[in-house]
């Protein structure tokens, strides 16, 4: 799940006109249809699921032209459903890149469709950018009406469709996770394809910053929404006023997973706007990381902020977008690592204070 990690991981309730999907910590344990032990791909004949369905409908195509699974037969196809600001799906990229470039001479197509979460993210400039940092250079689908998305049905980012040469879905693979498994399943639809020379070894990869693997075993905080669409567990005294401008006073104290505003915003549904200097935002969380979905101003100005930990400069827990005394800035809208622990993790209280107008802030992911 967004924000969450496990083995499986689901994806949470998408915003502007997407179809209904599994959210907060219901799809944490959730199976997909069909599940395999490990080594089973090796050892069994993948059933079929049904023939691919139509690609059509994107807004546009990233490095490469339109694709359709007619023109893809006799190749084997990976279908990784992804949005940019989406932290499991930040996490898993790194193996599906590995993957392209691994197997792309011997007759993998790998196709990423882009179905945005955040209206920022159907932005084709804004997907253009996060290819490039990145380093996605395989096709992309921009997927802004979720046309491939109901297509597939799908209810999941990330989510990994594996087609084989004859245009059959073969196996589906919800979440992060199980990365050998799908490497091997990859392996063994080239094989089917008469495909020769794949290697039976599979990738590794060392992720930094925010693709690198939660840390499973301590993460106790949720995927949390600051837009009040979907907001919980919101603290600041006289709760969130809808649409209108307010100044909001910070919570005298916070148990675990609550969070609260300071100053001047205004509430949306799917994000907060800082309408006067010096707002803040606080969260009370366990995890080792902390990520927080940012935005700068309307017209694209960027916005300082300044982060601390319990009180403190972050020091030594400061994530890729911070340096130790915890400052940064919002040049653009997309997922920032704010906390990276570097010892023991424990409950802990964030907060984030932007000294210019203007930051928009959407959701806080952790791992």
């Amino acid at each position: 799940m967004k924000g969450d990690s496990n083995a499986m991981m689901g994806a949470s309730n998408a915003m502007n006109g997407a179809p209904a999907m599994m959210s907060g910590s219901s799809a944490m344990n959730a199976a997909p249809a069909m599940m395999m032990k490990p080594g089973a791909a090796a050892q069994n004949a993948l059933p079929v699921e049904g023939a691919a369905p139509s690609l059509a409908g994107a807004v546009e195509w990233l490095n490469s032209p339109p694709l359709t699974i007619e023109g893809l037969r006799g190749k084997v196809v990976l279908i990784d459903f992804w949005t940019y600001s989406c932290i499991n799906c930040l996490r898993a990229i790194p193996y599906v890149r590995a993957w392209a470039e691994k197997y792309r001479d011997q007759g993998l197509v790998v196709i990423g469709v882009h179905a945005p979460e955040f209206a920022f993210e159907k932005n084709i400039d804004n997907v253009r950018q996060a290819d490039k940092d990145l380093k996605i250079d395989y096709p992309v689908a921009m997927d802004n009406d979720y046309a491939i998305w109901r297509a597939f049905d799908n209810k999941y980012w990330p989510a990994h469709y594996f087609i084989d040469a004859e245009g059959r879905i073969r196996h589906h693979h919800f979440g992060e996770g199980e990365y050998d498994e799908s490497e091997k399943i990859i392996q063994q639809l080239l094989a089917e394809a008469g495909k020769g020379g794949v290697s039976n070894d599979l990738v590794s990869v060392s992720a930094q910053g925010a693709e690198a693997a939660a840390d499973t075993d301590d993460v106790k905080s949720p995927e949390t929404y600051v837009g009040y669409m979907r907001a919980e567990n919101f603290a600041s005294p006289g709760g969130a006023i809808d649409d209108k401008r307010h100044v909001y006073a910070a919570a005298p104290s916070l148990r675990l997973n609550q969070w609260a505003l300071a100053g001047d915003w205004t509430v949306e549904g799917e994000r907060a706007v800082l309408n006067q200097p010096n707002g803040r935002i606080a969260y009370r969380f366990r995890a080792r990381d902390l990520h927080l979905v940012l935005g700068p101003s309307a017209d694209g100005t960027p916005v300082r902020f300044r982060v601390t930990i319990d009180g403190n400069a972050p020091g030594a827990d400061h994530g890729a977008d911070i340096d130790d005394q915890g400052n940064g800035a919002i040049a653009g809208q997309r997922l920032y690592q704010l906390v990276r622990q570097s010892k023991t993790v424990a409950d802990r209280e964030f907060e984030i204070e932007f000294l210019d107008p203007g930051a928009q802030a959407f959701a806080f992911t952790f791992g």
